[in-house]
């Protein structure tokens, strides 16, 4: 973790940089601080305003995923979970790349394989929820990125279909950002990135790499080291905690409630490793409730990072210690403990349920996730009240509801991993639909964080979340 105590850190580390992680972090919190006209139930003394999130995530998040398919059957994994949920995102590619295990590629048939079989149910999942893509939409962004490895194989005459994707999402009129996702490397976004670069103004440049967030999972060639490098204000994560939020490849939950389950769950391969390991990319981006993804440290289904950028942070034992040639870079990487386990319930009963889905065509034969409403906001941005030490403040989910009539649990925790105030916070009624939370007599000028988890009495039981962060003044 970057630590500004450690002088021994910072003298790796431009002033530069420094200065613009500064101001990044300046520009992220004033942004939060936008008031709007929601209202909250509270005593006389509480004093409260409501604030909404820096982004608006009540619209889908847009997503471009690279994979080196063939690498690992991790990838084939990751991509029928992701086409399932495909009504939650906005995605805009998904290109064929290489890595360290993979370093070369030659067409996409692995890719066209499984959008195929997601055509094939495409009218059963459009049963259960809006939303789903079209199967022509999806074979018409199923590219081709880099075909090489790593560095070598950007720059001048390096352009390839999948990077010139990136360039024209980018440069899109939407304020919504990219994300690029890199489940293998991350060339064919260096690419995309190496041209504007090398083509537009300065000012053009920073305009770019403003609306672009890379996820990049575990750090698999050295052209995700050399964008933190070059870029050190551009939005980087580098996940490694992807190892120990799935089940066991062994367990046979997978056959139960996945391979055995129509077109989908025919291409859903056996792992040889570890089970999934690039979902983390795309479930940190789902619009749940439970997190803005702009805000690093709040925690949701695809982790939980440190607030600060780290420096260093290694790379797959494939690359070889490519990375080191780029010291000293910055990247945002995972807490110790990385969060996403601890929803774990969550994301495999709505992966088993979106199975179902698939290869059911009456919605009344199948579980639908319930829909959290807190004070009356409908949003699933994080709600922000601005309170005081000593307030009681009253939070009233009786809005929430369940598309199938279930009934319904109520569960209210103080989230002490992603709050800044580590003292303890008491609820009137933790498991009831409207409680009142005890805000701490010590807890001026911190932040509490609060999560509203809803579960339906169906099976497989699913849940709704909304995140409460009361700042403390």
């Amino acid at each position: 973790m970057l630590n500004t105590t450690n002088t021994s850190l910072l003298s790796l580390i431009k002033p530069s940089i420094m200065v613009s992680l500064f101001t990044a972090s300046l520009g992220a919190c004033s942004a939060m601080q936008t008031t709007t006209n929601a209202s909250a139930e509270h005593t006389p003394s509480a004093n409260i305003t409501t604030t909404k999130s820096s982004q608006n995530y009540n619209s889908k998040p847009r997503i471009i995923n690279t994979t080196d398919l063939g690498a690992d059957p991790d990838d084939e994994q990751s991509m029928v979970r992701q086409l399932v949920m495909a009504n939650e995102f906005d995605i805009e590619g998904l290109i064929v790349s290489t890595g360290c295990w993979k370093k070369s590629q030659s067409d996409t048939r692995m890719l066209d394989k499984i959008v195929d079989a997601y055509g094939q149910v495409l009218p059963n999942l459009q049963k259960h929820a809006e939303g789903f893509p079209s199967h022509a939409y999806l074979k018409s962004i199923s590219v081709m990125g880099q075909t090489g490895y790593g560095m070598d194989d950007v720059g001048e005459g390096k352009d390839s279909p999948g990077s010139e994707l990136i360039i024209k999402a980018v440069d899109k009129d939407d304020p919504r950002p990219v994300w690029a996702t890199c489940w293998g490397g991350c060339n064919t976004i260096a690419q995309a990135v190496w041209k504007v670069q090398n083509t537009r103004t300065e000012a053009e440049l920073n305009k770019f790499l403003s609306k672009l967030r890379v996820y990049d999972v575990l750090g698999q060639d050295n052209a995700g080291t050399w964008l933190a490098k070059t870029f050190p204000n551009l939005f980087y994560i580098r996940a490694t905690k992807v190892y120990d939020w799935q089940h066991d490849k062994n367990n046979p939950w997978w056959q139960t409630h996945v391979q055995s389950h129509g077109p989908l769950g025919a291409v859903f391969p056996s792992a040889i490793y570890s089970p999934e390991g690039d979902t983390p990319a795309f479930l940190y981006l789902v619009p749940n409730g439970l997190n803005d993804p702009e805000m690093v440290g709040h925690g949701s289904w695809g982790g939980r990072f440190d607030t600060q950028k780290q420096i260093g942070i290694r790379g797959m034992r494939c690359m070889e210690g490519e990375d080191a040639k780029y010291d000293p870079y910055l990247m945002y990487g995972n807490y110790s403990n990385s969060g996403a386990r601890k929803w774990a319930d969550g994301y495999n009963n709505d992966f088993e349920a979106r199975m179902d889905w698939s290869i059911n065509s009456d919605y009344a034969n199948a579980n639908h996730p319930p829909i959290a409403v807190v004070n009356n906001s409908t949003s699933k941005q994080v709600l922000y009240i601005n309170t005081h030490a000593g307030a009681s403040v009253i939070l009233n989910a009786s809005g929430s509801s369940d598309p199938d009539d279930d009934n319904l649990n109520y569960h209210w925790e103080f989230y002490s991993d992603a709050s800044s105030y580590k003292g303890s916070v008491k609820f009137s009624n933790n498991t009831s639909m409207k409680t009142s939370v005890q805000i701490p007599s010590d807890a001026n000028g911190e932040n509490i964080h609060v999560i509203l988890t809803l579960k339906d009495s169906s099976t497989p039981n699913l849940y709704a979340y909304r995140r409460i962060i009361f700042n403390v003044q």
